[in-house]
């Protein structure tokens, strides 16, 4: 009996789980040895962050492809090589041991250069990526989510910080760190590495000035300033609205900086990122209001959103989410109360109910709107079926308004008490504004 044989049929899946977290660290150990350890001589960028990791993935990949490197790439949305890529369907960001296995032999088999990986809090503190040889660690920001699954805060931070200790253990890699200054946890995660370049938009080595956003993107000088170096000028186009998209992009030419491409390799990679689905997507029927579609679903994410939107809009806010069931409840209120304060009219709706009861759901967001100062059937609305509530919603607006749809983004499964269904976030927005009904 071989050994792929004995992990099928002798050892039940069921064992994993039980032995939390050593369970999947022996997966990890058992799936490489059956692979033949396809990590080794990969060099692999690693990206964690709560919010930001895949539209960063995708500006390494693109500028990665750009410069004339052969990329592979795995996150949240899709997974591929070069141009070759194909879509994640099922809801997760660090694939269980035996895919990404896989994935990592094809990707090897194909002579990648680098491996652009999202990875997870949840990931790192299950040593799901064990054999994975990370030379650059990237950390977009770290803040309020997964705190049901991590216990406190300060767990959920740790298990990110393992990303960083883990390219510093890396012997054959460049062990560098590329650190949001801006964020509070910088300097924790500047200690688990031995070398680190920051950037941010307040400070950082790299840091962002003469900022023009507009609703499609935006463009900035980047000044690089590090010790015993010349400066050094980026001049960066992003065509992925937001100022969260500013820190991504901002983290992806530090990635540049540190692998060693050129200012023009560089600029011309980042700029030649069109789109990310899910991400800021705009959907166009010829209307003259905006529908955006976004994965955004944090409390952080949700104030950096609306934060931009609101200058950008001449009408309404009507903004459209629910909450994942069996997640973070303390967070729902969070997401209500941001939402409540931004936007003109809130839509609460499901998100992936899972096994938990809708009405609870509703209810825990419901408290914060209502806390910024909503008014049930005034100017926020109660529509679980999502379907129904993204019609609702695009039905209420007028000139100038914006509708954002947001917690789905690119994610092509909505959970039931039943299990999964299909979903398209996108295809769903067309649909309702095809079918529009003007109210009142």
């Amino acid at each position: 009996m071989g050994v792929r044989t004995v992990v099928k049929k002798v050892i039940p899946k069921s064992v994993f789980p039980v032995i939390e977290p050593y369970g999947h660290m022996g997966e990890g150990i058992l799936y490489n040895a059956i692979s033949g350890f396809p990590g080794k001589g990969l060099k692999v960028i690693g990206v964690t962050g709560t919010n930001g990791k895949t539209s960063t993935c995708f500006m390494i990949h693109q500028m990665l492809r750009s410069a004339g490197l052969k990329s592979g790439l795995m996150t949240t949305v899709a997974y591929g090589v070069n141009e070759d890529i194909h879509q994640q369907v099922h809801h997760m960001t660090s694939q269980p041991m035996p895919e990404l296995m896989r994935r990592l032999k094809w990707m090897k088999e194909q002579g990648v250069d680098w491996v652009v990986l999202e990875t997870t809090s949840q990931g790192l503190a299950q040593h799901r990526t064990w054999g994975v040889p990370f030379s650059v660690a990237v950390m977009t920001n770290v803040t309020h989510e997964h705190i049901a699954y991590h216990g406190t805060f300060e767990k959920y931070r740790d298990a990110k910080r393992k990303l960083f200790k883990l390219a510093n253990k890396n012997r054959n890699g460049l062990r560098v760190g590329v650190i949001n200054a801006d964020d509070p946890s910088a300097g924790l995660f500047k200690n688990d590495i031995e070398r680190a370049i920051t950037y941010g938009i307040n400070s950082g080595d790299l840091r962002a000035t003469d900022i023009h956003q507009t609703p499609t993107g935006s463009e900035y000088r980047a000044m690089l300033v590090q010790p015993k170096a010349e400066p050094q000028e980026l001049r960066i186009k992003c065509n992925l609205p937001g100022s969260f998209n500013i820190e991504n992009s901002l983290a992806a030419a530090a990635v540049g900086v540190v692998i060693g491409l050129s200012r023009h390799q560089i600029e011309q990679g980042i700029a030649s990122l069109k789109e990310v689905e899910g991400r800021m997507t705009p959907i166009d029927e010829g209307q003259d209001f905006k529908v955006i579609v976004d994965y955004a679903h944090t409390p952080d994410s949700f104030e950096k959103l609306f934060k931009d939107m609101k200058p950008m809009t001449t009408g309404k806010i009507i903004a459209l989410f629910g909450s994942l069931g069996g997640g973070d409840i303390t967070k729902r209120p969070l997401q209500g109360e941001i939402a409540g304060k931004y936007a003109d009219e809130v839509i609460v709706c499901e998100e992936d109910d899972r096994q938990e009861n809708p009405a609870d759901i509703m209810k825990d967001i419901t408290v914060g709107a209502e806390r910024s100062g909503k008014v049930q059937d005034k100017d926020l609305f109660l529509v679980h079926d999502r379907p129904q509530a993204i019609q609702f919603a695009i039905n209420r607006a007028k000139t100038g308004d914006t509708v954002l749809l947001l917690g789905k983004g690119h994610e092509k499964t909505i959970e039931h008490a039943d299990g999964e269904h299909p979903w398209n976030e996108i295809e769903q927005a067309h649909q309702a504004l095809r079918s529009r009904t003007l109210v009142n």
